[in-house]
């Protein structure tokens, strides 16, 4: 295989050799060290083989005293490819102004990836690039790494880190996100722990004050769970910043109402292509008018990157399809109906329960209330009910 490519590379000829005496030729080829392979056999006196060019020319200077028609069949490689456009000026000077063009183009930014983001939208960083001078068509060679870190710093405070690399004709951005720091408690400040909600306590741990509550005892929401006052035998009652976490089961009962009927879409049958090119951060349409008087519809956008030979270009091909639509009003099943009741309903509960525990388990009934479906979520979870109250003491003064 790569033998054939450095052939091809390099530039060969398929030939035809007929003579009385085919011998002399290859003995001929081998006195004068010349290579040639593929050799097919048509009669005695003639045979097809394949050559170098640099050996069929040889062949043929040597071969000028014998007796034999030597026929180029085929000429194959790059020399030959190339040899066809000698006399066609324009379409050299093309290929060799699109060879400079890409090379050129190379050394500037046409395309922009941000990693490492979660909080942060991309969005946000792409606009504080942009106004610190990256962005589509920036020369890459001129971004000073260093400078760029304390400006988008500064704008951008939730992140703690960023690098630009540029690779070739892309730039890669990687963030990191500032860790927020850790709400500090003052051990100073007189406090009680009483319950966030009723639930059935599970573990009491009392970092600092007294456990007013056992593990399997139930308790109503506001209930002293830990106590900042302690008794002592010696000076009497002592105010201390009462911290710990008492872990309990709570149940929770959430309903909501669902419509058994609801508005939906007809498509009409009727569509609308938008072709658009959009060149760093310029369009061009290709469409007289976007807007549909009158009518709804759905609007699918695509995005295509155009490429060469692997690198990517500055342009945009955007194509809109436009699906229009009538509403009318149509029943919904109460199987339906109920599932996107349970899955509102379980959304918000994890609002409720995630910064504090977890959800156990889930039960969901509904009843149907003329044209509207009530859909009941019952769940009983295992969170951290403790929560810090001050206590006020008064002024002596």
């Amino acid at each position: 295989m790569l033998n054939q490519i450095l052939n091809r590379f390099r530039g060969q000829v398929r030939l035809r050799v007929e003579t009385a005496f085919p011998e002399r030729v290859l003995n001929l080829c081998g006195a004068r060290d010349l290579s040639f392979w593929d050799l097919e056999w048509e009669s005695p006196t003639a045979f097809t083989c394949r050559l170098s060019r640099r050996d069929y020319h040889a062949l043929r200077r040597a071969a000028k005293h014998l007796d034999c028609d030597i026929t180029p069949i085929r000429r194959e490689g790059v020399p030959y490819f190339l040899g066809r456009f000698r006399k066609r000026y324009a379409l050299v000077a093309g290929l060799a102004l699109c060879a400079a063009g890409l090379s050129f183009g190379t050394l500037f930014i046409w395309d922009l990836t941000v990693e490492g983001n979660e909080t942060v939208p991309t969005e946000e960083i792409l606009r504080s690039l942009q106004k610190n001078g990256v962005d589509i068509g920036t020369f890459g060679f001129s971004l000073s790494a260093e400078d760029l870190r304390n400006h988008v710093l500064l704008d951008i405070p939730e992140l703690s880190w960023i690098t630009v690399n540029v690779s070739g004709c892309r730039a890669y951005v990687q963030v990191r996100e500032r860790m927020p720091a850790p709400e500090m408690v003052d051990k100073r400040k007189p406090a009680n722990v009483v319950a966030r909600r009723a639930g059935l306590v599970q573990k009491v741990q009392a970092l600092d004050g007294v456990a007013c509550v056992l593990p399997g005892s139930s308790v109503e929401e506001g209930q002293l769970l830990i106590s900042g006052v302690e008794d002592t035998d010696t000076v009497g009652a002592r105010i201390l910043a009462g911290m710990g976490t008492v872990q309990a089961r709570t149940w929770y009962t959430l309903t909501c109402a669902m419509p058994l009927t609801s508005p939906q879409k007809q498509y009409t049958g009727g569509e609308k292509a938008l072709v658009s090119l959009v060149f760093g951060t310029h369009r061009i349409k290709f469409f007289a008018n976007s807007s549909i008087e009158g009518a709804e519809y759905d609007k699918i956008t695509k995005r295509h990157r155009l490429s060469l030979f692997g690198l990517p270009l500055p342009v945009t091909l955007v194509t809109e399809h436009c699906r229009l639509y009538e509403t009318a009003e149509a029943a919904v099943e109460p199987m339906a109906a109920k599932t996107a009741g349970e899955q509102l309903l379980t959304e918000y509960l994890h609002t409720l329960v995630d910064p504090y525990g977890t959800v156990e388990s889930t039960l969901c009934t509904t009843r149907q209330k003329g044209d509207t479906l009530l859909v009941t979520l019952t769940a009983e979870c295992l969170e951290q009910i403790g929560e810090s109250v001050p206590i006020y003491t008064e002024d002596p003064g």
